[in-house]
């Protein structure tokens, strides 16, 4: 089976990356990537998205150093969404406010 041609152009460039834990299935967050970031994460093994509000490529940890290592990457039967699946340490903070993900606000 051939890997998927993610499809970019359905929603101006970018797709939905969902980041999840690999060994406990914990969805940690959700970014966007363009072309560029979805190869980086392919090529390095490392996740990269697009910033929406600064309109640039960051790598998830840059600064923090909580850098999200690659498992799998999957895509969605319509090759326009991802989810990647990262080894992630207990420990870790995946959210930019020091929570371990970034779903922790109840809505309902």
């Amino acid at each position: 089976m051939n890997a998927p041609k993610i499809d970019f152009a359905k929603m101006g460039g970018l797709i939905p990356a969902v980041v999840q834990d690999a060994k406990t299935g914990e969805i940690l967050m959700l970014a966007f990537q363009n072309q560029e970031a979805f190869d980086q994460t392919v090529a390095t093994k490392e996740v990269y998205f697009f910033s929406r509000s600064r309109q640039k490529l960051w790598k998830k940890g840059e600064t923090s150093g909580n850098v999200l290592k690659v498992v799998e990457v999957l895509a969605d039967c319509d090759d326009d969404s991802i989810i990647i699946k990262v080894a992630h340490d207990p420990d870790m903070k995946a959210c930019h406010t020091g929570a371990r993900n970034c779903f922790f606000k109840k809505v309902l």
